[in-house]
């Protein structure tokens, strides 16, 4: 159900700003748009390609850190045929450091897919583009409306936020979320469907930004209902955020010479696919002792090493605090099934998560 500010009985007259406001965000928009490395100049046509990996990695993730990711995955695979004909473990070597790693198998996924049942073309509707791996209604609305110029509106965390402060959406989030999609599609033009979502998400990336907004230079301020009643930074409304239980657990650092013992994690689940150091189970309420006694058996190995300190680490679901051991062994001494001897000097190589990289250096010193 729209808001009071939103609905008008039969005998009203349409708003003028209603109508104004789509086309004060295009021009607002064609003077101040960001550049960014996978947005097309202006006048020039959006390569599906770009859009569709850009969207992917800024999933939870900031612009900032998205750029360097971008051009090197653009420059090692110029298009999704490239992509697609790639090994997964190039592809999650070259993202280790970018976060939510499920993402990075849903891409190779999808490209795989594009390239052998689509011809290398993304589909260019909404539907067609749902029905690839990893492509949810947001993605495949982003895609369709900014590669394609569908007429459809996707709403980022950007957006949102605008929309819920031009109406002052009241409900909080994310019971919100079917609302502020049906207000944000009347700030579509008629024409110009990928520009009007771009103009929004940079209008809430530079201007409408989640505290201290700069409404003075906002093309829509005058109609905003939240900076009318002074209360902008209120918005969007946000249930109280459960933080999840701290869970704890060991890493093992070995090394032989200038070579270090790692092991990949299944595919599936949490980290999937990506290299770690053994380490135990991450559980909540766990002891440092029963932690330990999961350490990995190498011959001639009997005494662990504990550094001072903890390493932290913060999932989506939870935090973990790791525990590290460390130890050295002879030089022809084996690894244990799973698990693989990689030298130190290439580390930068593997698909080392975050966490596991705070391991490394903690142990380590690098």
């Amino acid at each position: 159900m729209l808001p009071k500010s939103a609905r008008k009985t039969k005998s009203e007259p349409v708003q003028p700003a209603r109508l104004a406001r789509p086309l004060a965000l295009l021009q607002w928009y064609d003077r101040h748009r960001r550049r960014l490395p996978w947005r097309a100049a202006p006048g020039e046509a959006s390569d599906p390609y770009r859009v569709w990996l850009s969207e992917i990695m800024l999933q939870q993730t900031t612009v900032k850190a998205v750029g360097p990711y971008f051009e090197k995955f653009v420059a090692r695979w110029p298009d999704v045929t490239a992509l697609g004909r790639a090994s997964l473990d190039d592809v999650l070597r070259m993202w280790a450091g970018l976060g939510y790693y499920s993402r990075a198998r849903n891409l190779h996924a999808c490209a795989v897919a594009v390239t052998r049942e689509h011809g290398g073309v993304f589909p260019d509707t909404e539907e067609g583009l749902r029905a690839l791996p990893g492509i949810g209604p947001y993605t495949a609305a982003a895609i369709a409306a900014i590669a394609f110029d569908r007429r459809t509106m996707p709403v980022d965390g950007n957006i949102e936020r605008v929309v819920s402060r031009l109406f002052a959406v009241e409900e909080e989030l994310p019971q919100a979320k079917p609302l502020i999609q049906q207000l944000a599609a009347t700030l579509l033009a008629d024409s110009r469907a990928g520009d009007s979502a771009q103009a929004l998400m940079d209008l809430g990336a530079s201007i409408c930004t989640p505290k201290k907004p700069a409404c003075s230079l906002c093309p829509l301020n005058e109609d905003c209902m939240a900076r009318a009643q002074g209360t902008q930074e209120t918005f969007p409304r946000k249930a109280p955020k459960k933080n999840g239980t701290l869970r704890r657990g060991a890493a093992f650092v070995v090394t032989r010479g200038d070579e270090l013992l790692v092991r990949s994690r299944p595919e599936k689940g949490l980290l999937g696919g990506m290299t770690e150091v053994p380490g135990s189970d991450w559980l909540a309420g766990q002891e440092d002792a029963t932690a330990k006694q999961q350490a990995p058996e190498l011959k001639g190995l009997s005494r662990w090493q504990r550094k001072l300190g903890v390493v932290t680490h913060v999932f989506t679901h939870f935090p973990l605090e790791l525990v590290v051991y460390t130890a050295k062994v002879e030089a022809r001494t084996r690894a244990p099934e799973g698990m693989r001897w990689v030298p130190i000097a290439t580390l930068a190589d593997e698909a080392l998560p975050n966490v596991m990289r705070k391991v490394i250096a903690h142990a380590l010193g690098l």
